[in-house]
């Protein structure tokens, strides 16, 4: 497992330039965001199920969750698939796979690549988007791998700039890291430049 989540981390930087070429492709996007780890609905849906959480609206309170701040970047594949990847860091108290607190704040480090499909290409105002990847993260001296799957939405702002609203469900993979829910809005900027049009353009008569 290490060593397939190493292999993706080290290739995934490399296929992201590889077709960016279209207007309507996501061109290179440096963003920053606001979220909060939620791990009180995923402690109750592991202590119960999904189902009995949604019956019974044993959802994390808003004071349970920790805030933080994410770092990320993306780029366009093609049209409807983009590559993602996301640094985040948030100061809480870790709570393990039983539901305890390990009894002291440090600060969460989570970082990950992801495959973002979208609904639509950017030729549209709003397009939904799931998502699915590999990260790592590091609380104290504890290392763990983790799956990111989610869902949202990104709005258009001219081409140019965007905002971005994600739930994701973050999968423990390894037992160093508890399963948990994160929530982010942000909004993210091209840093790459529009690529020309190689079409030549014939004279007016």
């Amino acid at each position: 497992m290490k060593k397939n989540v190493g292999f993706l981390l080290a290739v995934l930087p490399f296929l992201a330039p590889a077709f960016s070429q279209d207007d309507h492709i996501q061109r290179p996007t440096l963003g920053i965001y606001f979220f909060f780890n939620d791990f009180k609905t995923a402690a109750n849906i592991r202590a119960t199920s999904l189902q009995e959480v949604l019956r019974t609206s044993q959802f994390g309170k808003l004071k349970e969750m920790s805030p933080g701040l994410a770092l990320n970047y993306m780029n366009g594949l093609s049209r409807h698939f983009d590559f993602t990847s996301t640094l985040t860091g948030s100061f809480l108290d870790y709570i393990d796979q039983d539901g305890e607190f390990l009894g002291q704040d440090n600060l969460l480090l989570e970082g990950d690549v992801s495959l973002k499909g979208k609904l639509f290409s950017n030729r549209y105002w709003v397009s939904p988007f799931f998502q699915i990847g590999t990260g790592i993260s590091k609380f104290r001296q504890y290392w763990g791998a983790f799956i990111p799957a989610g869902t949202g939405f990104q709005v258009n702002l001219f081409n140019e700039a965007f905002f971005i609203f994600n739930a994701q469900y973050r999968i423990a993979v390894t037992s160093t890291v508890s399963n948990h829910f994160l929530y982010s809005i942000g909004i993210a900027g091209n840093i790459g430049r529009k690529k020309e049009s190689n079409r030549s353009v014939l004279p007016q008569e």
